[in-house]
């Protein structure tokens, strides 16, 4: 098999980055699984929730654009260093403090996932370190490679703590629930401790300065007779001009995308099944486990998806799929068992772009400004994302959250419209570097 060929050739630095990520996103699923509940224990409302995981990410979003934006200057390895640093205060204060306000400002600048999925300047820095250390034909394995082991990381973190809460009701270890999210928290510092460590062992070469250069025929797909980007380039703080008019066409359709997935987070999801069909911790944790699993199996076809049919049409072949299933599950609402096909389905489907994504940012990106413009990105899906929970908060509150469903599944149709509308022409480009 391929991807596992490409696995065993990898460099330390690579796998480095794919432990991080596993024990990032396995941090991520740990503490989804509470975050809503131990937020509703110490005596906060739904729409005071809505605003918290906005205001989350409306951190993350300032926070992660200063330091992307300045990693490849100021260090990778360092700007890495002081994220994890900052889960593990995070991590801290969630364990002991119950004020609102300082969970809140620990939320903001530290790293706490509303979501379960990526927040913090983490995925942009390992994804430029990735690129810049494969050549264009291996990228497809090594990011479904990646794509797989954050999965199973958020997978296992979910399944874990759904059992660990519940044996710590059954055995009443503490004498109430809030003492056992609390202790959810703890374990989620130990893991963000493991991911600091991790980091420390990074070499040199996962520095911009250090890297390769590219291979003299690879070109930006959008202009074939574009230049290589000199070294002394990389150190201009501004993008170049055909740089920035692509990314504004990739914001568009990221954007749009996480302003419908922001409608209902995982989070959320938990909120729904914990309160519509009255799942206790461990079915919670078993379902998130389940589908995060179903996820992570489907990360690897994904590559070959994308070495098939190019990014943007394989990005299509799953995403219209993936919105209509998440829309339909709301529908099943006196159904768990249709219910949980109709979401297993989506997740099924929804991470089968991630791949297909990375290929197409890393292809028609220069490598000078990948960096700064996967940052970008990344931060402007969070902004899009940090809006919805707001409005989730306040449908909550009046017994609405269903049409949360709805909502975010019309705006993932919008984005895949517009991703098609921009890019449609751009797979055979991609094509002929993926599959040389």
């Amino acid at each position: 098999m391929r991807a596992w060929q490409v696995y065993k050739t990898s460099s330390l630095d690579i796998k480095l980055c794919w432990i991080s990520a596993f024990l990032r996103l396995g941090s991520y699923g740990v503490t989804n699984q509470v975050l809503t509940l131990f937020l509703k224990e110490i005596g906060i409302s739904e729409k005071e929730m809505g605003w918290f995981m906005s205001l989350t990410l409306v951190g993350d979003v300032c926070i992660s654009y200063l330091l992307t934006w300045h990693a490849d200057e100021w260090g990778r390895r360092r700007i890495l260093t002081y994220g994890a640093v900052m889960m593990v205060l995070s991590g801290i204060v969630f364990t002991w403090s119950e004020n609102f306000y300082i969970l809140l400002v620990f939320a903001i600048f530290g790293v706490i996932s509303p979501s379960s999925d990526e927040v913090g300047p983490f995925k942009s820095i390992e994804e430029s370190m990735m690129a810049h250390l494969t050549p264009h034909n291996r990228r497809p394995e090594i990011y479904a490679i990646h794509s797989l082991v954050s999965i199973s990381g958020s997978a296992l973190g979910s399944v874990f703590c759904g059992w660990f809460v519940q044996i710590l009701q059954d055995r009443r270890v503490f004498d109430t629930q809030l003492q056992c999210y609390k202790a959810v928290f703890a374990v989620y510092t130990v893991l963000a401790i493991g991911k600091l460590i991790s980091i420390v062992f990074l070499s040199d070469a996962a520095e911009l300065d250090a890297h390769h250069h590219e291979e003299p025929d690879v070109q930006q797909v959008l202009d074939e007779n574009m230049p290589l980007v000199e070294q002394n380039d990389r150190k201009k703080s501004r993008l170049a001009p055909e740089t920035f008019s692509v990314m504004i066409k990739l914001l568009i359709i990221f954007m749009l995308d996480s302003f419908g997935y922001g409608f209902m987070t995982s989070a959320w999801t938990v909120f729904y099944y914990s309160v519509v069909f009255g799942l206790g911790p461990a079915a919670l944790g078993l379902l998130f486990f389940v589908a995060k699993i179903v996820m992570a199996l489907s990360s690897l076809p994904s590559s070959t998806i994308a070495r098939m049919f190019g990014p943007v049409k394989a990005t299509l072949m799953v995403q219209v799929p993936s919105a209509i299933f998440f829309m339909l599950v709301p529908y099943a609402e006196g159904h768990l068992s249709l219910s949980l096909l109709f979401f297993n389905l989506y997740n099924l489907t929804t991470a089968m772009d991630v791949t297909p994504r990375q290929i197409l940012l890393t292809n028609i990106i220069k490598p000078s400004d990948l960096t700064r413009v996967m940052g970008v990105v990344n931060i402007g899906k969070t902004f899009a994302r940090c809006i919805g929970p707001v409005f989730t908060g306040l449908l909550a509150d009046r017994g609405l959250l269903w049409c949360c469903y709805l909502i975010s599944g019309t705006f993932v149709l919008l984005a895949d419209f517009v991703l098609a509308v921009l890019f449609y022409d751009i797979d055979s480009h991609v094509l002929k570097t993926t599959n040389s």
